[in-house]
């Protein structure tokens, strides 16, 4: 019996080489593949397509586990993109063509096995782009992904002694490397992987002192669960990823503390400029080399997804249940239950000049420090176990003072720094301004304050590039909670709180969560519209409310057709119907009640 051609699993780079071999063997022109496959990744993506969820998953518990040169996958945010790298990508040995493709180069191969008459025929160089990808913030434990029982089985925990004779047997049959003395005239902006390092890499090279600072994420939004990593991608769009993007890239694991010893022996005799990954080094940062990677949804991070039509019946039942829990949760109080629904269904579906179109924050006020620790605690522990990414500022003056929010650009180190507000969109943000007390504002809480009330107002963030500001748009769900109006973080929507009861919410089975969760992620994603009919309706309701109160601005009414439509969805229908409207404008009459 024939065994499987290729270990996609425990030997990914022997299938890269060996369809890199047959290629040449074809007569394929190595430098043809610049920036293109010669067969390697459909392999990997035939071999996924079954096997997906034998592939180890990496975090700071595996990735003790996991043998160098294996196939991982990894889950992260694109916190930075460092640019591209220049490397070595195929050279001649003797008469024979090898590639470095989907490997790190760490070791100088013999100059004679390159004479430099000939190099510029021997050596092609390729560019891969480098991203730094970081734990998805305010990633709930519910929403992570299992690292699965072939850690166990596979990538069994080597012996020290062991591990690192296997690493070096590794490197000595896989890393084919060149010498940096073969690659004459090529560009001087960009590191060569495969020559000699930097002076840069040995000046910078405090690689302990370095990771303990500058890579941990913001205090509070670290959960500690995934380490960062190094991303390398080859052969895509720069259109496919994109900042704050949360993906799953599966490829090849290195984390080769030899590349730190390289960077430490490094001189002057190239004269490349510094290398983009000398503040990440190995040993604490691992590298992927990535062959297939894909954007996540927040679908792709439930447990169960099942691939059901969310038809108006079914929707029905899982809505009521979800009102239920959210009023027993808010003491009964229903008005507050049914805006906190249309709150979380919310999100940005268009943009018109400043204005993001169907954004729903909504301010809970007539909160107190007592209440707020009943109610509040227990808001904030629903929103957890119903979204994915969630967070919790305490709105006060020394958090302002001292908190970075904007993500800035260090130029000395050439990288962008993170901030609070540096999230992915579909996050979930709880300000609790009832801890605010009297104080004063400095220069930065001035600044944090203004960077959160444009973050309401417009769903954009300002990074700080020192020398400009450039505005990111994001998708963030806000939610105020407060004693009074809050004057400083203006709310769409405002709703005193009026419990009638305290809160006497049930224990919740997981199969309810996480219908809950279905029912959230999917009908967010129903198309909706308004047919002829329905639109003079809603536009001669508008016009008699407009003239009955003047104070209703374009806003206000712009507010309400966002509430109609997400009404609407949250009965899984894809079309404003009159009985929908109608309890738009019965929430609405309530609301403004309370605020009399």
């Amino acid at each position: 019996m024939v065994g499987p051609q290729y270990d996609f699993l425990m030997n990914p780079l022997g299938a890269v080489r060996s369809t890199f071999d047959h290629a040449m063997a074809s007569g394929s022109d190595p430098s043809s593949f610049n920036g293109r496959d010669w067969g390697a990744i459909d392999l990997f993506r035939n071999f996924l397509s079954d096997h997906l969820s034998q592939v180890p998953v990496l975090t700071t518990a595996t990735i003790r586990m996991v043998k160098p040169n294996t196939l991982v996958r990894f889950r992260g945010m694109i916190q930075d993109m460092l640019g591209d790298e220049i490397y070595v990508g195929a050279f001649k040995d003797g008469s024979v063509w090898r590639t470095n493709k989907f490997m790190d180069v760490n070791k100088l191969m013999d100059a004679s096995h390159f004479p430099m008459a000939s190099s510029a025929n021997r050596t092609i160089i390729w560019e891969r782009r480098l991203l730094y990808c970081v734990p998805v913030p305010g990633l709930n434990s519910w929403a992570e992904i299992s690292p699965g029982a072939v850690i166990v089985n596979q990538c069994m925990d080597l012996p020290a002694e062991q591990r690192e004779k296997r690493r070096r047997a590794d490197d000595e049959s896989s890393d084919m490397l060149v010498s940096g003395d073969e690659v004459q005239g090529s560009p001087n902006t960009k590191k060569i992987r495969g020559e000699q390092p930097s002076v840069a890499s040995q000046s910078l090279g405090a690689a302990p002192e370095i990771a303990s600072s500058s890579l941990n994420l913001v205090p509070g939004l670290d959960d500690g669960k995934s380490p960062p990593c190094i991303v390398k991608i080859y052969d895509s769009l720069e259109s496919e990823l994109k900042l704050n993007d949360i993906f799953e890239f599966v490829g090849i694991l290195t984390s080769d503390p030899e590349l730190d010893e390289d960077n430490e022996d490094g001189d002057l005799s190239n004269g490349f400029c510094e290398d983009p990954l000398h503040n990440f080094p190995p040993s604490k940062v691992p590298r992927l080399h990535c062959f297939i990677h894909r954007k996540l949804a927040v679908q792709d991070l439930l447990r169960s997804n099942p691939i059901i039509e969310p038809k108006p019946d079914l929707i029905k039942g899982i809505r009521e249940a979800l009102i239920s829990h959210l009023m027993a949760v808010l003491g009964n109080d229903g008005v507050a239950a049914h805006f906190m629904l249309l709150h979380l269904l919310s999100k940005v579906h268009a943009r018109v000049d400043a204005f993001a179109v169907g954004k729903l924050s909504l301010n809970l006020a007539s909160f107190s420090k007592e209440t707020v620790s009943i109610f509040g605690d227990q808001l904030n522990f629903v929103v957890k176990n119903l979204l994915p990414f969630t967070h919790c500022i305490p709105f006060t003056v020394e958090y302002l003072n001292n908190a970075s929010l904007a993500p800035k650009k260090n130029y000395d180190t050439n990288r962008l720094e993170t901030g609070v507000l540096q999230l992915p969109d579909c996050s979930h943000l709880i300000v609790d301004e009832t801890k605010l007390e009297a104080g004063t504002l400095n220069s930065v809480g001035v600044e944090n304050a203004r960077l959160l009330k444009y973050l309401m107002e417009c769903q954009k963030v300002e990074y700080d590039y020192k020398y400009y500001k450039m505005e990111m748009p994001i998708d963030v769900q806000l939610l105020v909670l407060s004693e009074g109006k809050s004057n400083i973080l203006p709310a769409d929507v405002i709703v005193p709180f009026q419990p009638s009861a305290v809160s006497c919410s049930k224990a919740v089975a997981a199969e309810t969560w996480e219908a809950w969760r279905w029912y959230l992620a999917s009908v967010k994603q129903l198309p909706h519209s308004i047919d002829s009919e329905m639109q003079k309706v809603v536009e001669n309701d508008l016009v008699a409310a407009r003239q009955a109160d003047r104070s209703l601005n374009p806003q206000d009414l712009s507010r309400w057709l966002t509430m109609g439509r997400l009404m609407s969805l949250s009965y899984g229908e894809t079309n404003l119907s009159l009985e929908h409207w109608q309890m738009v404008k019965e929430l609405e009459r309530l609301r403004r009640e309370r605020l009399k």
